[in-house]
Parts: structure tokens; sequence; C-alpha cells
């Protein structure tokens, strides 16, 4: 494989850089990379992976485009509201590059399918945003010998690894992994998503962007990849700081060791969200019992802070508790096991995690808000 006259023009500010030359580029030209995540990570080292010449970019997200995901996914545009995110990334990125070959999934990854795609890329990107996905990632590319360059946020924080990563070529001895750090998920609920707190909108792109750039050095195999540490960066003090790992293979419990151990893994319920039987109310179905004074209880677990205030949202005459998911099950007492009561967080998460922990109490009159407060301000909006 060679370059072409128009790729050398393309790829020239590459090519001058001793450490990459011509070598290099084709080196990037032959690689393939698989983003999963087409989001806030996901957009800017995609962008980045494309506009630098990787021969083929995987891209696998089974989320339509929302307009709330506009502040900080910089691939799309309004026009691209409720469609794929995978296709649509690779569309506007095949305009960017047309001569980067997409591979595109508008599914997510699963334990299904995670045998057929993840042993065809030779270096995992994770812009994923929950934890089960993370731990499938993270043993997806333990058993297929895959370096994995990890990546998550929040509100003004983030980190990044490269997890895996064969740094003893000789030994054949790979770096720390995920479960080496995170031996078990946190408890559900315990820690919010950007979904429920917020995130600023440029720092995935500072993220994504460093992702980005690990893949491109562990191809051309250049510099010091960020093996065996956690790299943490804090936006609003803009200071960088690296802790140190090490892997421990002690730490990763029953992780699979095949292909068919790898499918029959239930991630969710690992994670502690095995709760599909939880009881939902849509935010539409909410606002008919308001509306018609039906006697509904709701209670409102977002800590205090959290904007906007579920009242300025609901009709006059209706009434809300306000109890912080952190004290909710100090009150377990005062929850009325009767009235049917709709337990209400910012996405959906929270609630649908403490209605199922609340049901081991004996409740079966808790109904989880589908959406949280964000459905139910689009309901109200397109109700206007």
């Amino acid at each position: 494989m060679t370059l072409s006259p128009e790729e050398y023009n393309r790829y020239s500010r590459h090519i001058l850089l001793e450490e990459v030359g011509e070598k290099g580029q084709l080196a990037l030209k032959n690689a393939n990379v698989l983003v999963i995540g087409a989001g806030g990570l996901g957009c800017p080292a995609l962008q980045y992976l494309t506009a630098s010449g990787i021969g083929t970019i995987g891209i696998i997200d089974g989320d339509t485009v929302q307009e709330s995901n506009l502040q900080r996914q910089i691939i799309y545009t309004t026009s691209d509201i409720g469609l794929p995110k995978a296709s649509c990334a690779a569309r506007r990125l095949g305009k960017q590059n047309p001569t980067i070959n997409f591979d595109v999934y508008d599914y997510p990854l699963s334990t299904l399918n995670a045998a057929e795609i993840i042993p065809k890329y030779d270096i995992i990107i994770d812009g994923t945003d929950n934890f089960a996905t993370r731990y499938l990632i993270n043993d997806a590319c333990v058993l297929w010998n895959k370096p994995l360059i990890h990546g998550s946020l929040l509100k003004f924080q983030a980190q990044v690894a490269v997890f895996n990563y064969l740094s003893d070529t000789v030994n054949q001895k790979r770096s720390s992994t995920y479960r080496c750090i995170f031996q078990i998920p946190p408890l559900p609920g315990s820690i919010q998503n950007c979904s429920d707190i917020g995130v600023l909108g440029v720092l995935p792109g500072i993220i994504g962007t460093l992702q980005a750039t690990e893949a491109i050095k562990i191809i051309l195999g250049i510099g010091e990849p960020l093996v065996d540490s956690l790299l943490l960066i804090d936006s609003l003090s803009m200071t960088f700081s690296k802790i140190t790992t090490e892997r421990n293979e002690a730490n990763w419990g029953t992780i699979p060791r095949t292909a068919e151990e790898l499918r029959g893994m239930d991630y969710s319920f690992f994670c502690g969200n095995d709760n599909q039987d939880v009881q939902e109310i849509i935010a539409s179905e909410l606002l008919i019992h308001l509306s018609n004074t039906d006697k509904i209880e709701l209670i409102d677990i977002r800590n205090e802070d959290e904007l906007p205030s579920l009242l300025s949202l609901l009709p006059h005459s209706a009434e809300a508790r306000k109890i912080p998911l952190k004290r909710l099950f100090d009150y377990t007492d005062a929850i009325d096991r009767v009235t049917k009561t709709v337990i209400i967080c910012q996405s959906g998460s929270r609630s649908h995690n403490a209605v199922s922990q609340l049901t081991e109490f004996g409740f079966t009159n808790l109904y989880s808000l589908k959406g949280g407060i964000i459905a139910l301000t689009q309901q109200i909006l397109q109700s206007q």
C-alpha cells in the first residue's frame, strides 16, 4: 500500500515530522480503530482520527441525535436531530476525509456482538458513559488482547488512561486494566452521570482529543502512552495530575476467559442494574394524572441544587416532596405504601435504581418517571 499524490498533500504536515514521515503515515493508513460511543468523547476523537488518516474507523452507537447533545457533540447539527448517531457521524466524517473507510454499527455493543466486532480492530476507544458497558469493553479487550483507551468525565473533571497495552513485547506483558483500578462498580445511583448533573461542553473535546492522540501514538510507536497511570484533569483549575497504577489480576474477579463466557455475562446485573421489572410512568401520562387531579404522590430525589425546580413544571395544585437520594432510605417509613407514588430524578436513571431498591422493602406502588425531569420538560414544551 502506498500514499497517493492527494494523500501526500493532505498529510504533508505529518510527513514533515521526523517521528512520522511517509512510513508513519502509511502505518496510520493501514490501521483500524474502533470508537465505541459517538457522543461527547467520540465526536472529537472521530474527527481527529479521520483527519489524521486512520485507514478504517469503526463507529458503534445505538442512540439517535438529541437536541441536548448539540452543546458538546460537535459532529452533529440541528438538522441531525432524530437520526442515528453512528450513520450520521460517518456521513459527515466522510465529507471531512473521503479516503477513510467507515464501519458503521447503528446499535450498541453487547455481549452477543462483541466477538464479531472487537477482534477486527487494532485499538479500541471507549467513549461510553455507563459502567456496564465500560466493564464489557474492558473484558472484551483483555480477552482479545486489544489496547483500550479510556476516557470519562463529569461536570468539570475528567480522566484518561491506556489500558491493556502490550508494554513489554519480549515477555508479552500488558499494562493495567480498568478492573485493576475499579475492581467493582459503584453502587447504583451513587455516582451521577452527565444527564443528571451536567458537563462543561468543551471538556469532552479536550478528553476525546487526548484519546485520539494516544491512539495515534500507539499506531506510530512514538512517545510514551498513558500506560499504568490514570491522568486526571480539572478544567476549572486547568491542572493535570497522574495516579500510578499497576496490573493486578487478583482484582479481576469473574472476568470471562472465553468468548462463550463473555456472551453469558450479565453486566447490568454485575453493575447493580438488574431492575428490568421496575414500574415506570411516562411524562405525558403523569401530566394527565395531574391535570385530572388524580391522587398521586411525587418524590423528587435530586440534590437540592439541581434545576429546574419540579414544582415550576407542574400545575399549581400539584405538590411534591424533596428527599435527596442519599437520604431516601432513611425515610422509607414516611413513604405511602398505598397511593400511587412517582419517584423523579433528572434523567430517570437514579429514580429507576431507587424504585428497584425500594421494592426490596415491600413497596408495590412506586413508579419511576421515565426520562426524568428532562423528559417532563420536553413533554411540556411539545404540548404548548
